[in-house]
């Protein structure tokens, strides 16, 4: 190589060295809750900002053993969200009997559990305490409102990430249409959500939700804002008002799968941003007795935060009396150590690996309580689904993929030995839950960047543009009168009741003459 050129090589890189260096950003990531299904459908977001050159601070109750140089942890205690509310851990199974009102308020009482979790955190003091320049603050959309304040803290942007799929409260902060006759609220239970009763139920959801959330819970994560929070910047707007002007939402869900809806330009659909090609293989018994069983497997699992073994006596009875009847092999997730009567077709594991399982060929059906992260992994995979939810937007998940016909619902108080063999046997007969299952997951990879590559570039984006205001809807700044037009209608409704009283008057006058 000429002198010249190795001088034109170096200047080149010394080029594209400033240029990452000057693109490189400080970006504080808040995904403070200890349940698994939502670090995991987050974790990839952080890594892979670090791994771009990013320095990102993560706050976190579960640690990572290798990450990347510029990824660092602020470590909080791993207290779940039933750990944190009740006294004794429950049988997860019994949250099926709690009313739309009753888990609604568990939920909340666990936004303020975190917070204390998360302030209370020798790493989150420290790092409050330090000087500290960041660039953008990406936080989960759950009930952590008070942790929003970090973004007014640095004057940074704040970018919002749903766990779940779309947030109606959010919708509504934010200006984007809100269409209650489509959007159901996240932990709806109506069966037949488009119907009357059901655009009614809605209309409850969301109605009970916004004014407790908006006049008592709300006001309390203020509270706690103002008094973990020291010496913020003078305006200190309210959580709603930082909530609303999020530089940027993204939802994990996506139309194909999900019901369509109208979102403002800050509104990106990332649903199975955990969906990264997986490189692991499955164990070596596994694997074997997957590719051994001729008849096809059946895969039972309830995830991570509900477990097979506090299944009622009775249900479990009836799911071992059906598995036995079966000529498939059964896999099944099941937490203690061991299981007395279990048929000689059915294969206990305490762990396994889904995405691996539900990707091998011959799994022809996947039961479980319809979690997003598991339902997003068997349309991925092309597997039907049983779906028997427990809690959360475990009901709506099942009812969806049961509409798209590639799935079942079955409530867990109609689990008996004739209901299940019922459903299990027509699921596994009839060919069409399968084949509508393959072009399910035909369509929902059908994208033009991965999930997780739309979900970095719009950050990205973001980052570039200093926060992208000119993506938000200009109504952030009318009041509510101007918003909905109220004015503008009461003026038209006195200029026609103007005419039609002159028209009156003069009709009087009129025949008086």
């Amino acid at each position: 190589m000429s002198p010249v050129s190795q001088c034109v090589f170096i200047l080149c890189y010394i080029l594209l060295l400033v240029t990452t260096i000057s693109e490189s950003s400080k970006i504080l990531y808040i995904t403070p809750y200890a349940a698994k299904s939502h670090y995991i459908g987050t974790k990839d977001l952080g890594l892979e900002l670090a791994k771009r050159g990013h320095d990102v601070y993560v706050i976190t109750p579960y640690k990572e053993i290798n990450p990347p140089p510029t990824y660092h942890q602020l470590m909080v205690e791993p207290i779940s969200i039933w750990e944190s509310l009740f006294d004794k851990l429950p049988n997860t199974f019994e949250l099926v009997d709690f009313s739309f009102a009753s888990f609604q308020m568990l939920l909340y009482r666990s936004g303020f559990y975190v917070n204390e979790l998360v302030f209370n955190s020798t790493d989150v003091q420290d790092f409050l305490k330090q000087d500290h320049e960041i660039d953008l603050v990406i936080s989960e959309l759950f009930y952590n409102e008070a942790l929003y304040m970090f973004a007014h803290k640095y004057q940074a942007p704040l970018v919002l990430v749903t766990t779940f799929g779309n947030a109606l409260r959010t919708n509504y902060f934010s200006r984007n249409p809100l269409q209650l006759s489509t959007a159901y609220h996240e932990y709806g239970m109506s069966s037949d959500p488009f119907s009357f009763m059901g655009r009614l139920y809605n209309l409850y959801y969301f109605a009970f939700d916004m004014l407790m959330h908006t006049f008592w819970y709300l006001p309390r994560q203020q509270e706690y804002a103002r008094f973990y929070f020291k010496d913020l910047p003078e305006p200190v707007p309210s959580l709603k008002e930082l909530a609303g002007n999020a530089a940027l939402v993204l939802m994990n869900s996506h139309f194909s799968v999900d019901t369509p809806l109208a979102y403002l330009p800050n509104f990106i659909e990332i649903g199975g941003i955990h969906l990264q090609k997986s490189n692991k293989s499955l164990p070596e018994d596994l694997q074997k007795a997957l590719d051994e069983a001729k008849n096809g497997v059946v895969y039972l699992s309830f995830g991570s935060n509900v477990q097979s073994s506090d299944l009622a006596k009775d249900k479990l009875d009836a799911f071992l009396k059906v598995f036995g009847e079966l000529k498939q092999t059964v896999l099944m997730k099941w937490e203690d150590t061991e299981l007395a009567n279990a048929p000689k077709n059915v294969l206990l594991r305490q762990w396994l690996p889904q995405k691996e399982i539900l990707a091998h060929p011959n799994v022809k059906l996947f039961i479980g309580h319809g979690g997003l992260l598991g339902s997003q992994e068997t349309m991925s995979a092309g597997v039907p689904i049983l779906g028997i939810p427990v809690f959360c937007d475990q009901y709506l998940n099942i009812l969806q993929m049961a509409n798209n016909g590639h799935g079942e619902l079955l409530e867990y108080k109609y689990i008996t030995e004739e209901s299940l063999r019922k459903v299990i046997n027509k699921m596994l007969n009839d060919d069409r839950y399968l084949k509508r299952a393959r072009e399910i997951s035909i369509r929902f990879k059908d994208r033009p960047m991965p999930p997780l590559e739309t979900a970095l570039w719009w950050i990205e984006y973001v980052i570039r543009h200093k926060g992208a205001e000119f993506m938000k809807t200009p109504t952030l700044q009318m009041n509510y009168f101007a918003y909905h037009m109220l004015d503008v209608y009461l003026f038209l409704a006195f200029i026609t009741f103007m005419i039609v009283f002159s028209c009156y008057k003069l009709s009087i006058l009129g025949f008086k003459k």
